[in-house]
């Protein structure tokens, strides 16, 4: 059987840490094994639907690199195979028709309740013709009364279910549109789909659509539910924990890279390796080997990662992923030698692109004044003679390059017997405004000649007014 993966969002909402993983064990299985992937759009909750949610879905997948096969499919499109499908299951007897009514219902669940049983139909139209009462009527399954069913899951094992734990469950409703226990077994048979990947959330789910597979003589698809992701605090995960949409992370200056590596070891590992190319976990990466403990998001762990990403992408590739952040933050990159220069000597300062913008503001444009804190510490009545004397070396280089900036600082500092830092660090709040840069060398290059000599004349009347302040 050729392997068929699927991802199937519902499109109420933005695409989240939970799914986004999903997607990518569906797409690397799919992948690594040389199959297909089929994106779904489960949307028959029309009112919580939106195409605004459809096309948050498709931008992040896109966003990711996750490419798909087969779709998006709509399951809005299809209604007219699931009515189809429904009148197969009556005309076998596998379905039948329910006229009770919601005060009915609800008078029975809160029977059971109180009798502290679970509450579920209780087969009252199931074989009772009487039952018509000219009410339009959902359309119920006959789940099997006797026997059970076993699922053979990849990652949790032999999973039996009693039927007698299972009532008639809805597969349409009285105006006639499937639900979603119906919808998700036909698209899966129509689709080809072998594999089924999804969350254990969906794990008392299974024993209902492979009810309904064996109802319609399709084959079952092989099942793998893996646990869900918590907190770090071990409950579920959410907002508090910092779990935001898959577009918030690239906002907030995340690499795709990085998420997705990071994703796949959330559930899955393969010894002690922590980073994976694209490659080697379309290799690597196999159902079975996914954990079966939920694991706990950890911010500070992704952040690392996304480091790592930042330091060793290829620079032409972190520039188009930091162009967007550096505009946000208004710097223009229109000289792209600079913007080029600029991100290669930020890339090993900075766990995020929207960090690497905010500190490259003084290598670009206007200057932004000096950091109070960074002013106070190091531009100082005792700074005055070392800037000024930079000032004056710095004014004689003809060739502004790396190697005669150093050696003009250090010179410096061996004229006036002080360690090199007591020289560089006040140079460098003096051309930057702040106290961290890349190395004074780079730092002076990036800033240039023109404004190298601008702010050191503004530094020196810095600290004059200081001065003439005590």
């Amino acid at each position: 059987m050729p392997i068929v993966t699927r991802f199937p969002p519902s499109p109420t909402g933005d695409l989240h840490i939970g799914s986004a993983r999903t997607a990518l064990y569906n797409w690397l299985y799919a992948r690594g094994q040389g199959g297909s992937l089929v994106l779904r759009l489960e949307d028959t909750d029309r009112e919580r639907s939106t195409q605004q949610a459809v096309d948050v879905i498709l931008e992040g997948l896109l966003w990711l690199g996750l490419d798909y096969d087969a779709g998006p499919f709509y399951q809005t499109q299809r209604f007219d195979r699931y009515r189809e499908v429904v009148a197969q299951l009556q005309g076998a007897g596998k379905a039948y028709p329910c006229y009770c009514s919601r005060e009915r219902l609800d008078e029975l669940r809160a029977t059971q309740q109180a009798a502290k049983e679970k509450p579920r139909y209780d087969g009252h139209c199931r074989d009772n013709a009487a039952a018509d009462n000219g009410n339009p009527p959902v359309m119920r399954f006959r789940t099997p009364l006797e026997g059970e069913v076993t699922i053979a899951d990849r990652v949790r094992g032999m999973v039996t279910i009693a039927n007698n734990e299972l009532d008639d469950l809805i597969i349409a409703r009285s105006d006639g549109t499937p639900t979603y226990h119906l919808t998700v077994v036909v698209d899966d048979i129509d689709m080809n789909v072998s594999h089924v990947i999804r969350g254990d959330d969906h794990l008392n789910n299974t024993p209902r659509q492979i009810h309904i597979l064996d109802a319609l003589g399709a084959e079952r698809p092989i099942y793998a539910h893996m646990p869900m992701i918590n907190g770090s605090d071990g409950k579920r995960l959410s907002k508090r924990h910092g779990a935001v949409s898959v577009l918030q992370y690239r906002d907030d200056g995340i690499l795709p890279q990085a998420l997705l590596n990071y994703l796949a070891r959330l559930g899955w590992s393969h010894g002690d390796q922590e980073i994976f190319s694209m490659a080697e976990m379309q290799q690597m990466f196999d159902i079975d080997d996914i954990n079966k403990s939920a694991a706990a998001f950890d911010q500070e762990k992704l952040l690392w990662v996304n480091q790592h990403y930042i330091q060793q992408l290829e620079l032409e590739e972190l520039m188009q992923h930091a162009a967007p952040h550096f505009v946000a933050a208004g710097i223009d990159i229109s000289d792209k030698q600079q913007f080029a220069a600029v991100v290669d000597a930020q890339r090993t300062r900075a766990k995020t692109l929207v960090e690497m913008a905010e500190k490259s503001h003084p290598f670009f444009g206007p200057f932004n004044g000096f950091d109070q804190d960074a002013a106070k510490k190091h531009l100082r009545p005792v700074a005055a003679e070392p800037l000024k004397l930079l000032h004056e070396r710095l004014a004689e280089i003809e060739t502004w390059e790396a190697e005669a900036l150093q050696k003009t600082v250090e010179a410096v500092a061996e004229t006036l017997e002080l360690k090199l830092g007591k020289v560089a660090q006040p140079l460098r709040v003096a051309v930057t405004g702040a106290s961290a840069s890349p190395s004074i060398d780079v730092t002076l290059m990036l800033v240039g000649r023109e404004q190298c000599l601008q702010r050191l004349s503004l530094a020196a009347d810095f600290i004059s007014a200081r001065a003439a302040e005590t």
